[in-house]
């Protein structure tokens, strides 16, 4: 078919071949923002933003009757205001959209709005969408065809291009549909929670003044995925305000979390320098010298970074958080042996939280001192089995059973992160290592082998793709 029409291009069919082109692209680019994959992402981990999204959306979930150990909260680091939900029961927000918000009330009106694309199947239904579209391109591109075979090549040209266009404006219409219906629902979820919809209304605006700003009309919403964010606005402002939650103040646990949250976020993934302007040393409250310990330590100033994490600490001596900063610091500046204290009784506080747990599993084995090697296999172990997606954890094991000569258990510890880090020729090739050691059909040789008919699978599949 390609090459038919390219033969078949005659000078007075330019344009519409142009404007053909045009629509198949912009078609074509939207489907590849909305199907885009996650693992294309940078995943941020982090256990004390992890548990403060859980309680944010916890209320919610409960309204929503999803499943609440179903649901989850996943950070991307990428500076776009958005969030998505993409299979299963994922809420996927971009660091961008926390930086942007101004207060916790602002993403749970967000987190709701999300939570009503779960409950109203939209994930599942977006192939509902994507056939009709595909459909009416498909015939546009067959009847084009014959009438440019038949030698009327302008007027097949045409009939592509509207049948692109109609295309397009079937699928954007199907998408603000959802749009609409998630707004709605999310909605009904913060009013049935007692959260107030300001935050919503205000982040709307938000979204509102980058349309503005990037010059988007405003209008009407045809040609665009989501309604307008003033309609949106006019919309939503009547439902909030009936609600009795509407002058409902914010749980101020959860705002103050949040702001320790948002400056840590920016530490971390901002430049240092925009950190410090933001966070300057006039300011000495909690969120800033969070924000300024990770601007310091990711500048390579431990003791600077240590100084605000130490200030930290004197004002809330067992915040297991801080505890963590602390450790951090040391163990990344060269001194496992005095962040082993601050991160063993983060552990404690924390029940053994996985992410922290593996480490100061790091921190045991970076000592290089062989009496913390069982300590290290034990709390390495706890993390794996509380959470198994943390490639870090894996390797930290993998790197303890090395040392402890069990060379079998870590290839297998190997595999495992390998797997999770999609490096799927690695995971075939240390799995199938740790079968050669390991007793057959143990739990542990089990386990080898389906990570190497899982990585195969894998390697097959993207072989295929390519």
């Amino acid at each position: 078919m390609r090459h038919l029409l390219a033969v078949r291009f005659s000078r007075t069919g330019h344009r519409s071949a142009a404007r053909l082109v045009r629509f198949m692209v912009a078609f074509v680019a939207i489907v590849s923002i909305v199907a885009q994959p996650v693992a294309a992402q940078s995943i941020l981990r982090d256990a004390e933003t992890e548990a403060l999204f859980s309680d944010m959306v916890a209320p919610l979930v409960a309204v929503s009757e999803l499943d609440a150990n179903e649901v989850e909260v996943v950070l991307i680091n990428d500076r776009q205001v958005n969030a998505f939900v993409a299979g299963g029961q994922r809420i996927y927000f971009y660091s961008g959209l926390i930086e942007t918000a101004d207060s916790a009330n602002e993403v749970q009106g967000v987190m709701a709005h999300e939570l009503g694309h779960i409950t109203g199947g939209h994930i599942i239904r977006f192939d509902e969408g994507m056939k009709t579209a595909t459909g009416i391109t498909i015939l546009s591109l067959i009847l084009g065809a014959a009438a440019i075979a038949a030698g009327a090549g302008d007027a097949g040209m045409g009939i592509m291009a509207a049948g692109q266009q109609a295309a397009m404006g079937k699928f954007l219409a199907f998408s603000r549909v959802q749009e609409r219906s998630a707004d709605s629902a999310g909605a009904r979820y913060l009013g049935e929670a007692g959260i107030s919809g300001k935050g919503s209304i205000d982040f709307f605006k938000k979204l509102q003044n980058f349309e503005f700003r990037l010059g988007i009309p405003q209008e009407d919403s045809y040609g665009r995925t989501h309604p307008l964010s003033g309609e949106r606005v006019s919309l939503l402002r009547d439902v909030y305000q009936k609600d009795p939650a509407w002058d409902k103040p914010s749980d101020p646990e959860i705002e103050a979390r949040f702001q320790r949250v948002k400056a840590k976020l920016l530490g971390f993934t901002a430049d240092p320098a925009v950190t410090l302007r933001k966070y300057p040393e006039s300011d000495q409250s909690v969120p800033a010298r969070y924000a300024r310990a990770y601007a310091w330590h990711k500048s390579a100033y431990p003791d600077r970074a240590l100084y605000e994490a130490n200030n930290l600490l004197l004002s809330a001596p067992d915040d297991p958080y801080f505890l963590e900063l602390q450790g951090q610091i040391l163990l990344e500046s060269g001194k496992p042996d005095e962040a082993l204290k601050s991160l063993r009784r983060a552990v404690q506080l924390t029940n053994n939280q996985p992410l922290i747990a593996s480490l100061f599993g790091h921190a045991l084995i970076a000592t290089e001192d062989p009496q913390y090697l069982d300590e290290a296999t034990e709390v390495l172990k706890g993390a794996v089995n509380k959470d198994n997606r943390n490639p870090f954890a894996w390797y930290q094991l993998g790197v303890v059973y090395s040392q402890q000569g069990d060379i079998a258990r870590a290839q297998l510890a190997t595999a495992e992160s390998s797997l999770l880090a999609r490096n799927y020729a690695g995971a075939i090739r240390s799995s199938q290592i740790a079968m050669g050691g390991i007793p057959e059909n143990t739990p542990d040789w089990i386990r080898a082998q389906d990570i190497s008919f899982i990585a195969k699978a894998e390697f097959e599949k993207n072989n295929r793709r390519r």
